[in-house]
């Protein structure tokens, strides 16, 4: 199985707890990720494309599979720092 998802990355786990309430306040999450992520992807909007179990940190990859299509995750952190995830197919 495959999905598609974008991220955003930021440093601490309060940037991306702001970065949520962005969200809610009608921000767009390309709109934000291309303004505040620090991966390269931020150009795409944090689009990551599509991709399959094994592929990403273990813990990057649980919290995007547990997500339904729409769906954005709370803070997950890595050893990059810390991801908003939303699957979107």
């Amino acid at each position: 199985m495959k999905i598609k998802a974008r991220h955003i990355l930021v440093k601490q786990e309060f940037e991306a707890s702001d970065l949520l309430k962005s969200l809610a306040a009608g921000k767009t999450f390309e709109e934000l990720a291309q303004d505040f992520s620090l991966c390269p992807s931020k150009s795409d909007g944090g689009d990551l494309g599509e991709f399959g179990k094994g592929s990403m940190v273990q813990s990057f990859e649980d919290a995007a599979f547990a997500l339904k299509v729409g769906e954005v995750s709370k803070p997950v952190r890595t050893q990059f720092g810390f991801h908003l995830i939303q699957r979107y197919a």
